[in-house]
């Protein structure tokens, strides 16, 4: 079955930190992340950090679940592994790379197999609602609480 990737990125006025900070306090997320419907932390690590997480995301042509294992490096990337949901494989990572004048490049390198041929229409769905709005959602979120 094909799978998708894509890496999109964009440029925050935050220092890598908060960035990696905002997107770890996992149960917050659904607050401003928009296609996030609920957040799950299944497991932590000995330092309280979320280390598998089960995500709902509306996709706008429907409702996808899936769990992921958090791989921290703080305060530079949070990757994932695929632990299961409604794909064959859905995996990435988060980048954040200093700038300085506490600016962040943030990029979002994903890959997703949904398992079986998804119509193009469809893949743009949740590409825009995973990467595009997750991207826009985390300048807005770190820039309005600056």
């Amino acid at each position: 079955m094909p799978d998708y990737g894509e890496c999109r990125s964009t440029e925050v006025a935050a220092d890598p930190q908060r960035c990696y900070d905002a997107l770890t306090d996992f149960e917050r997320l659904p607050e401003w992340q928009g296609a996030l419907r609920s957040v799950e932390v299944l497991e932590r690590d000995a330092q309280g950090r979320g280390t598998v997480v089960e995500y709902e995301v509306d996709a706008k042509v429907k409702r996808v679940r899936y769990r992921l294992r958090q791989e921290h490096d703080p305060p530079g990337r949070l990757g994932s592994e695929y632990l299961g949901g409604d794909f064959r494989d859905f995996s990435g990572e988060w980048r954040f790379i200093g700038l300085g004048d506490g600016r962040t490049r943030v990029e979002l390198d994903l890959r997703v197999d949904p398992g079986r041929f998804v119509p193009g229409p469809v893949r743009g769905a949740i590409a825009d609602a995973v990467m595009r709005r997750a991207l826009c959602d985390l300048k807005a979120h770190l820039e309005h609480a600056a």
